[in-house]
């Protein structure tokens, strides 16, 4: 029985890696996968402005992918499905030790390629405090995220507060979904990213006097753009190049950046060390 369990992994270790090596290094459509953090519909609707450009900088049809979750998405990419990907800090990592892909690019705001995520709580909860999150019901985002699950977990957990033990966690997927359990009382905290949280308050879907910030974390490389490695290198450098000179107000506005700056693996060594302190797999999603 060992023997023929072997024989099956090893089979779909094959087909895997024969199924990445089969994607087209030259696609004439290239399938660009945006984050699920929000409502797929919305994600595609509010991006309609990045398929336009790269579509005219690139020469080629651009589609628009929004997988289910975080999961998918690191599947998707470690299987050829997908050919450029705007992944959290987090998802990155762990897709990396799964995927042959490389960063190229991460967004900038007034100079820097950094971002905070924020610990939110219901105003009618009488929380105060991180300390006051305990014994109290907390939502994260995915798994795989890092401003709704990795960077407010660790925060929790420099105040001595460890999940399933200090307070029960759930995880509800995306990051408005994160504001809206919190703002209608369904838990008394939760994690999220701070520029995500701060466009649902300006976009009235959250209100302040219904929710408020705890704390805002030290900041954490941007989401990063990344490619398979496998593309043409013809294609991959049009597409850095793309990016780097995009400078269109209207794209970029869905962003909330001035631009985008190139990025290594390197940089995201940061998030691996805090994965590592909360004992977290990365070759798990």
């Amino acid at each position: 029985m060992t023997l023929i369990r072997s024989l099956l992994a090893a089979l779909a270790l094959c087909l895997a890696t024969g199924t990445a090596m089969a994607a087209d290094a030259n696609p004439s459509t290239l399938k660009v996968a945006l984050l699920p953090d929000e409502n797929a519909a919305t994600v595609i609707k509010n991006n309609q402005g990045l398929k336009t450009y790269l579509e005219g900088r690139l020469h080629r049809n651009i589609e628009l992918v929004v997988t289910t979750d975080y999961s998918s998405m690191i599947e998707a990419m470690r299987f050829g499905r997908i050919d450029v990907a705007y992944f959290g800090p987090l998802s990155y990592t762990m897709a990396k030790s799964k995927a042959a892909i490389e960063p190229f690019a991460a967004l900038q705001k007034k100079g820097k390629a950094t971002y905070e995520a924020v610990v939110i709580a219901n105003t009618a909860a009488g929380i105060n405090s991180l300390a006051d999150i305990r014994g109290k019901q907390v939502v994260f985002g995915d798994k795989a995220s890092t401003s709704s699950h990795l960077i407010p977990k660790s925060m929790l957990l420099q105040q001595g507060l460890t999940a399933g033990q200090d307070y029960q966690e759930h995880f509800v997927g995306a990051h408005d979904a994160v504001a809206m359990a919190v703002q209608n009382g369904h838990a008394q905290a939760g994690g999220l990213s701070r520029p995500i949280f701060e466009s649902l308050v300006e976009r009235g879907i959250v209100s302040p006097e219904k929710v408020k910030v705890l704390a805002v974390s030290q900041p954490f490389p941007e989401y990063p753009w990344t490619m398979r490695s496998n593309l043409a290198p013809q294609i991959k450098e049009q597409i850095r190049t793309a990016f780097y000179e995009l400078k269109d107000p209207e794209v970029l506005k869905q962003f909330k950046a001035d631009g985008f700056l190139p990025v290594t693996d390197a940089d995201y060594d940061v998030v691996r060390e805090l994965a590592h302190i909360l004992n977290l797999d990365l070759s798990k999603s």
